[in-house]
């Protein structure tokens, strides 16, 4: 082989080499800060949305039935959400306040309207926080997605503020 040939081989070699490092090496997901806590994490975009609950520092756990929304809190500073849940319909109404919660338990039936209640968290006599389909009304308990409810679950106690705003 001639040394005319040596710099065009070298070329293609590199050439190659480059493509093929291209193709086998896998990229790094690109990673970002969720829009808000348990938001969609969208690569290149900071947090943006501040996330505010409207209920007071004593709060452990803030529910807003306007819009249907759940914070966790630590001393006024939200620590999970805001979660979807549904709460009382018309002639069972979740009344507003500010409670404590009564017990908590993993599996709970309800003799009242013979149902489950999975990860319930009773704060107010008988309503209580628990899994169930946020899109439908409920007799005045706080229902909501599993994540959710198990967040709750685990986060709150007897004794902790629940506080529930219109």
């Amino acid at each position: 082989m001639s040394n005319r040939y040596f710099p065009q081989r070298i070329r293609r070699m590199a050439a190659l080499t480059g493509v093929a490092a291209a193709v086998l090496v896998p990229a790094a997901p690109a990673v970002a800060e969720p829009l808000w806590p348990n938001g969609p994490n969208v690569p290149g975009v900071p947090a943006i949305i501040p996330v505010e609950a409207p209920c007071s520092p004593a709060a452990r756990a803030c529910l807003r039935l306007s819009t249907n929304e759940v914070w966790l809190m630590d001393n006024g500073k939200v620590v999970y959400g805001p979660t979807p849940m549904s709460h009382g319909m018309d002639g069972y109404e979740t009344p507003p306040g500010v409670f404590d919660v009564d017990f908590k338990r993993p599996y709970h039936w309800s003799t009242m309207h013979h149902a489950p209640m999975h990860y319930a968290v009773f704060f107010n006599g008988d309503i209580a926080f628990h899994i169930g389909p946020t899109e439908a009304e409920s007799h005045g308990c706080i229902r909501l997605t599993e994540p959710g409810a198990v967040a709750v679950y685990h986060y709150l106690n007897p004794g902790d503020v629940v506080e529930v705003v219109p």
